[in-house]
């Protein structure tokens, strides 16, 4: 439950529906505490996730930036490099 939401910005390709769904339902679980909600939660729980994907898919939409896309490959990467060295592992 403690994985990091990935920034979603200025990515090329740009961040997909799934991914803006996968950042909205960790940001929920975090925020609630639930890894599943219960059912008398579900509703409020599931309401939460759609409004903040909807939130999310409009913040990336308004955001401008001059710098280039980075490319998901390098990133991706880069930070397989950084876990090498922190953790010894890849």
């Amino acid at each position: 439950m403690c994985r990091n939401i990935k920034p979603l910005f200025n990515f090329e390709p740009p961040a997909s529906k799934n991914e803006m769904h996968e950042a909205a339902l960790q940001f929920v679980r975090k925020i609630s505490g639930f890894n599943r909600p219960s059912q008398a939660n579900e509703a409020a729980f599931y309401d939460a996730v759609e409004d903040i994907e909807k939130s999310v898919r409009k913040l990336l939409n308004a955001l401008d930036t001059k710098a280039p896309a980075k490319d998901r490959d390098i990133v991706a990467a880069k930070a397989r490099e950084r876990a090498r060295e922190r953790y010894g592992t890849a």
